[in-house]
């Protein structure tokens, strides 16, 4: 990208686009005009109204449309933040899972597959259309589930598509910050692994020590980590890692069904509820300055109940301030902008290096033991190029196992979505370490995705 950048983001009309948004105005990226683009023109005007009623410092024209190609043409980022289906979609594939008695998430196991079944035909289409209308543009995903839906789209645009997700720079940040640590230094490294809401803080190293154990070994530092109060402190010093806070799913599946039950309603059913209220009242509101107050009192009450079923307490405080998946993102965005020195070597991801981020791109040769397009979620260089990944130690045992089931069962359900193929779709519930039930495996392969 060079010169004035034209901005696309598809599913414009989406909660969390003003964010998306800001981070945007916050930063050096010489953005000359954001276009919108979603299938809904009433969800498009809600947010056009928060957007002109947060008056960024730096403003730059909003466009709004609900045709594809006309968002599509000129565009030199284009952010995909879609939701096909909607909340209901999110809603109708937690209860499927949790009525056949099986974890119901968005984005892990079979809720996560079911929404990916009913995703990957449409990215796949328009990851089509990018490539014929905007082949130069770089597209960055945060749509669920990131890996699967990253993968697909890099069937039609290869390295030009890159897919990101707030939760290992979280983990990251918050393992910093209880080892004493300033994220923002250079010679902070980490290693990091996995899959999309499926990986492990293997190494925090600063100035080539590693710094992981002796936190680890540290009840009163660990006590400070989330991941620690979520799984226990025992458990990471048994792994001798800081896992992903969704491997809860996978570590404690009882329990969180437990908990998942006890709430009484699933986390897609809370966040319905609340952003329907939200886009009625600023529907209503009439003036955009209304709609941006509507905007952030819903968007706090979002984030302060994040994981709320499964979480002791109130989010922590860092974690609100910090940003999220827009802090990631539009900082993606600018490295892709920034070139790499000339002679620079390509080091250890930092916190705080811009050009060294965690994402979510094709695997090539990091873990011999996976396809080189499966995609996973690593430390990756960055510069005008595109995210390379960057060398890290082999995965253990029990990394390697479990990355290597679920993401069988992602291109299963990729080839199900595409194909129709009924043995795909049934391997991918029967297989997934969350599903454990053939009887739930054969309903939900069965059942219609859209």
């Amino acid at each position: 990208m060079v010169g004035a950048v034209r901005v696309t983001i598809l599913g414009g009309g989406g909660f969390r686009v003003p964010l998306i948004c800001g981070e945007l105005a916050g930063s050096d990226l010489p953005v000359d005009e954001v276009v919108l683009y979603d299938i809904s023109p009433g969800r498009l005007r809600v947010i056009a109204d928060v957007l002109a009623g947060q008056r960024p410092a730096r403003a730059y024209p909003v466009r709004t449309t609900t045709d594809l190609d006309t968002a599509l043409r000129g565009a030199d980022l284009i952010f995909a933040a879609l939701r096909v289906g909607g909340l209901d979609g999110r809603v109708r594939d937690e209860r499927a899972a949790l009525e056949l008695g099986v974890l119901g998430q968005e984005t892990a196991g079979a809720g996560g597959l079911r929404y990916a079944a009913r995703a990957v035909p449409v990215v796949s289409a328009i990851a089509r259309r990018i490539a014929e209308l905007a082949g130069d543009a770089w597209v960055i995903s945060m749509t669920n589930p990131a890996g699967v839906i990253t993968e697909v789209m890099a069937r039609d645009l290869g390295q030009r598509v890159i897919g990101v997700c707030d939760s290992p720079i979280a983990l990251t940040r918050r393992a910093c910050a209880a080892a004493g640590i300033d994220a923002s230094l250079a010679r902070v490294a980490v290693d990091y692994l996995g899959l999309n809401h499926l990986g492990w803080l293997r190494a925090l190293t600063v100035d080539g020590t590693d710094v992981l154990p002796g936190l680890l070994a540290d009840p009163g530092r660990l006590a400070a980590i989330e991941e620690a109060r979520l799984f226990g402190p025992d458990l990471l010093r048994a792994l001798g890692t800081i896992p992903n806070e969704y491997l809860y799913w996978y570590y404690a599946g009882a329990e969180a069904m437990r908990d998942v039950l006890a709430a009484g309603r699933t986390r897609g059913e809370h966040v319905r509820e609340t952003q329907l209220a939200f886009y009625r009242a600023a529907a209503a509101a009439g003036s955009p300055a209304a709609a941006a107050r509507l905007w952030a009192d819903a968007n706090d009450q979002r984030n302060r109940s994040y994981f709320a079923e499964l979480r002791d307490g109130e989010r922590d405080v860092a974690d609100l301030a910090a940003g999220g998946y827009e802090s990631v993102a539009v900082g993606l965005a600018a490295a892709l902008s920034a070139p790499r020195a000339p002679g620079a070597r390509a080091t250890p991801a930092a916190p705080g290096a811009s050009n060294r981020l965690i994402l979510n791109v094709r695997n090539g040769g990091t873990v011999a033991e996976l396809p080189p397009d499966a995609v996973i979620e690593t430390v990756c260089q960055v510069d005008r190029t595109g995210a390379v990944p960057l060398p890290v130690r082999p995965p253990s045992a029990h990394e390697l196992g479990l990355m290597c089931a679920v993401k069988s069962c992602e291109r299963d359900i990729i080839t199900a979505a595409l194909t129709g193929s009924p043995a795909a779709a049934l391997r991918a519930f029967a297989l997934h370490p969350l599903v454990g039930s053939l009887t739930a495996a054969r309903a939900l392969a069965a059942q219609p995705f859209s």
